[in-house]
C-alpha cells in the first residue's frame, strides 16, 4: 500500500474543487431525461434502472417505462408479463420485481407518496444505502452523503491519485466536507458527470479502490439463462422445460436449476408440467 499523501481540505482547496467540478458541468454536463420534469417517482425509477446498467441502455427504456407506468398506483397494479416485457434489455430482472413491490408498499403505507427520509426509503424493497442517498439528493435536494462508482472515481482521482487499496470510509469524509449544501442535487449531478468523463479520459481510477471488482461475464452465466427463460415466458403463456430448452437452445440442467430459483423468487409458478409467470 502506498503512503497516503492526502491534501488538506482548506477552504481555498474546497473552493477550487467546486469551481473545477461546476465548470466541467457547465461545459460538458449530460442531458439526461430523468433530470427533466423532476418528481420523486421519476427519480426513483431512474435510480433503480441505473443500478448495474449503463446510462445509454437506461435512456432507451426510461420513456417507454414511464409511458406504461406513469406513477406508483399504475406500477403497483402492473401485470408481471407486461412489466418484464418492458424491462427486457435492462437485465437484473429482480429489480423490476422489487420496484413493483416497492410501488405497492408506497401505495399501501405512504398514501402513494415516496417518503423523503433515508430510514423510510431503506425500508422499501430494492433500496440500499446508495439508492436511498441518491433519491434524497436528486428527488428532494437534501444534503446527504452517499457513494457510487462515479463519485468514488472523482475523489480517488482528485485526492488519492497516488494511493492503492483505498476504502470508502477514507473517501466519505472528503465527500462530506466538499458537499455543496446550497444545491446538493446539482452538485451530485456535476460530480457524476465528471466521474463519467474521467472513466473515458483517465482509464478507471476505481481500480485503486479496495472495493473494486470486475463484473462477471454475462455470456454463459446464470444471468443469461434466467433472462432467456423470462423472455421466453413473456412471449408465451405457458412453457414446459423442454419447450424452454427448444426456444432458448440452452442446457436442460441449467434451465431446470434456474426455473427452481425463479420460482422461489416469485417470478414464475408451476402449472402442471409447465411454468407461467407469477
Amino acid at each position: 500500500m502506498n503512503r497516503r499523501n492526502r491534501e488538506t481540505l482548506t477552504p481555498s482547496r474546497i473552493r477550487a474543487f467546486h469551481k473545477k467540478i461546476y465548470n466541467h458541468f457547465s461545459e460538458h454536463g449530460r442531458v439526461l431525461p430523468w433530470r427533466k420534469k423532476l418528481n420523486p417517482y421519476r427519480v426513483l425509477v431512474s435510480e433503480i434502472m441505473l443500478q448495474q446498467t449503463q446510462v445509454e441502455r437506461v435512456i432507451e427504456k426510461y420513456h417507454e417505462f414511464l409511458a406504461a407506468f406513469p406513477d406508483f398506483p399504475s406500477l403497483a397494479k402492473a401485470p408481471l408479463p407486461r412489466l418484464l416485457r418492458i424491462w427486457s434489455g435492462l437485465g437484473y430482472n429482480r429489480r423490476a420485481l422489487a420496484l413493483k413491490a416497492l410501488a405497492q408498499k408506497v401505495v399501501d403505507e405512504h398514501q402513494g407518496r415516496l417518503p423523503s427520509e433515508r430510514e423510510l426509503l431503506l425500508a422499501l424493497p430494492g433500496i440500499g444505502p446508495y439508492t436511498a442517498g441518491a433519491v434524497c439528493a436528486f428527488a428532494f435536494n437534501k444534503p446527504v452523503v452517499f457513494m457510487d462508482t462515479n463519485i468514488r472515481r472523482v475523489y480517488i482521482h482528485e485526492f488519492f491519485h497516488d494511493c492503492e487499496k483505498i476504502h470508502d470510509e477514507e473517501l466519505v469524509p472528503f465527500v462530506q466536507r466538499t458537499l455543496d449544501p446550497r444545491d446538493p442535487r446539482t452538485w451530485y449531478n456535476a460530480l457524476m458527470d465528471y466521474g463519467a468523463a474521467l472513466k473515458k479520459e483517465e482509464g478507471n481510477p476505481n481500480q485503486k479502490s479496495a472495493h473494486y471488482t470486475r463484473q462477471s461475464p454475462f455470456e454463459n452465466s446464470n444471468r443469461q439463462v434466467r433472462g432467456a427463460i423470462l423472455k421466453a415466458l413473456v412471449t408465451e403463456s405457458s412453457l414446459s422445460p423442454a419447450q424452454i430448452k427448444k426456444k432458448t437452445g440452452m442446457d436442460a440442467e441449467r434451465i431446470k436449476k434456474n426455473l427452481l430459483l425463479l420460482e422461489k423468487e416469485g417470478f414464475i409458478k408451476k402449472k402442471g408440467r409447465s411454468f407461467v409467470l407469477e
